[in-house]
């Protein structure tokens, strides 16, 4: 069985607390033809790794061949960690979910 390294391979991004920035994640060579992509941001800085989706995620993903575009995320805490995780199918209707990092920054 061949390891599948879920984390982004770019590591950890950076974000302003007052930005509001809309991420690509290139599914090429991961996956071909991701379908039903769904969008969990949690707050790593939290023991719980608190769900915070509705706070800071907004709109829906769209897919153009091999590229998800998540809608925007904003409203981040300064010096708090993030874990946004992609859910997508592809293929045989596979699911996948690769994750990354958003360090928000003042």
């Amino acid at each position: 069985m061949v390891a599948r390294v879920r984390e982004v391979e770019q590591g950890p991004q950076e974000q302003g607390e007052d930005e509001v920035i809309t991420w690509g994640l290139d599914t090429s060579g991961y996956a071909d033809t991701p379908a039903s992509v769904s969008v969990v941001v949690k707050d790593w800085s939290t023991a719980a790794h608190t769900d915070v989706t509705s706070t800071v995620y907004s709109g829906t993903a769209t897919v153009i061949g091999n590229v998800i575009t998540l809608g925007p995320i904003g409203s981040l805490t300064a010096n708090h960690k993030y874990r946004v995780e992609v859910q997508f199918t592809a293929g045989a209707g596979d699911p996948f979910e690769p994750y990354f990092y958003l360090n928000c920054r003042e």
